[in-house]
Formats: C-alpha cells, sequence, structure tokens
C-alpha cells in the first residue's frame, strides 16, 4: 500500500483542513461572551413582540407570579 507523494501530500491537506475545524469549534465553544450575547439576544427575541414590546402571555404570567409571591408572603405573616 505505498502512496504517491501527491496523495501523501493531498491527505495531510485533507487533515490540515479537518484540524482547522476542530480548532475553530473550540475557540467558538470557549468565547463565553459571544456565546452569551448570542443567548441574551435570542432570549429578547422569544420575550419581545415584533415591536420591541414584552409579549401580553410574558407579562400575565409575571402578574400572576407577584400575586401569588405577594399572597404567600402575606399568609406566612398572618400565620
Amino acid at each position: 500500500m505505498s502512496q504517491t507523494p501527491q496523495q501523501i501530500e493531498a491527505e495531510i491537506e485533507a487533515q490540515r483542513a479537518q484540524l482547522a475545524g476542530t480548532m475553530d469549534a473550540l475557540a467558538a465553544k470557549l468565547d463565553v461572551r459571544s456565546r452569551a450575547s448570542a443567548k441574551a439576544a435570542d432570549l429578547k427575541d422569544r420575550a419581545t413582540t415584533d415591536g420591541g414590546r414584552p409579549r401580553p402571555d410574558l407579562l400575565a404570567a409575571m402578574a400572576v407570579a407577584v400575586c401569588l409571591v405577594v399572597a404567600v408572603a402575606v399568609w406566612r405573616r398572618r400565620g
């Protein structure tokens, strides 16, 4: 199974390309600031309407959560 010099060079180039892709993927994974920014942008997009206002269903859920916290606090204070 002897290879020609051209085949060996082609194999080396393919391995270099694969290694470069692996290094890029690792660098992207280790870039915490960019990943956090992307996550924040994604959450903002999901939590707002196209006009940039908070979604009404999320506002209602937050209002219910606040009411529950206040009710539990009052109940515990009296009990």
